[in-house]
């Protein structure tokens, strides 16, 4: 079963008005997921997820954490295609937009192994699927 934007879109509306205005952006990928993993018989679907993924990272800066992201981002098989940065004193940010088309991953397994990474490098790096993140921020 695919799911379409309108149903992605249906289930963050759904979100917000369940969670509330003040609902974060974790609270409501949280709900989504679990309202399309009951809709596949209680886990997500196993297939890929195909386009770009917004991704956001922050932290104290150090080091090598672009190199490390874009590392494993590499060995996945992800096209990087903009990124923007910003050291605020001793804070690191980080905004990327990936496509994740040709990777043999899925989005979660990308999820996964870049909090990994995040916890590696004593960071936060959150992955999100484009339309997931435009919806949220239209509303």
């Amino acid at each position: 079963m695919n799911i379409s934007e309108q149903q992605i879109w249906d289930l963050t509306n759904q979100a917000i008005d369940k969670l509330g205005a003040n609902a974060s952006p974790d609270m409501i990928r949280d709900y989504v997921e679990k309202e399309i993993a009951n809709r596949h018989g209680g886990s997500l679907p196993t297939e890929k997820f195909e386009g770009r993924v917004i991704i956001t990272a922050f932290g104290i800066n150090k080091p090598g954490i672009v190199a490390k992201i874009t590392g494993s981002l590499a060995e996945m098989e992800i096209d990087l295609q903009d990124i923007s940065q910003k050291i605020m004193q001793n804070f690191f940010t980080l905004i990327m937009i990936v496509d994740i088309t040709s990777s043999p991953r899925n989005l979660k397994e990308v999820q996964e192994e870049l909090a990994r990474v995040g916890k590696e490098l004593t960071i936060k790096i959150y992955a999100q699927h484009e339309d997931i993140f435009q919806y949220m921020f239209r509303i």
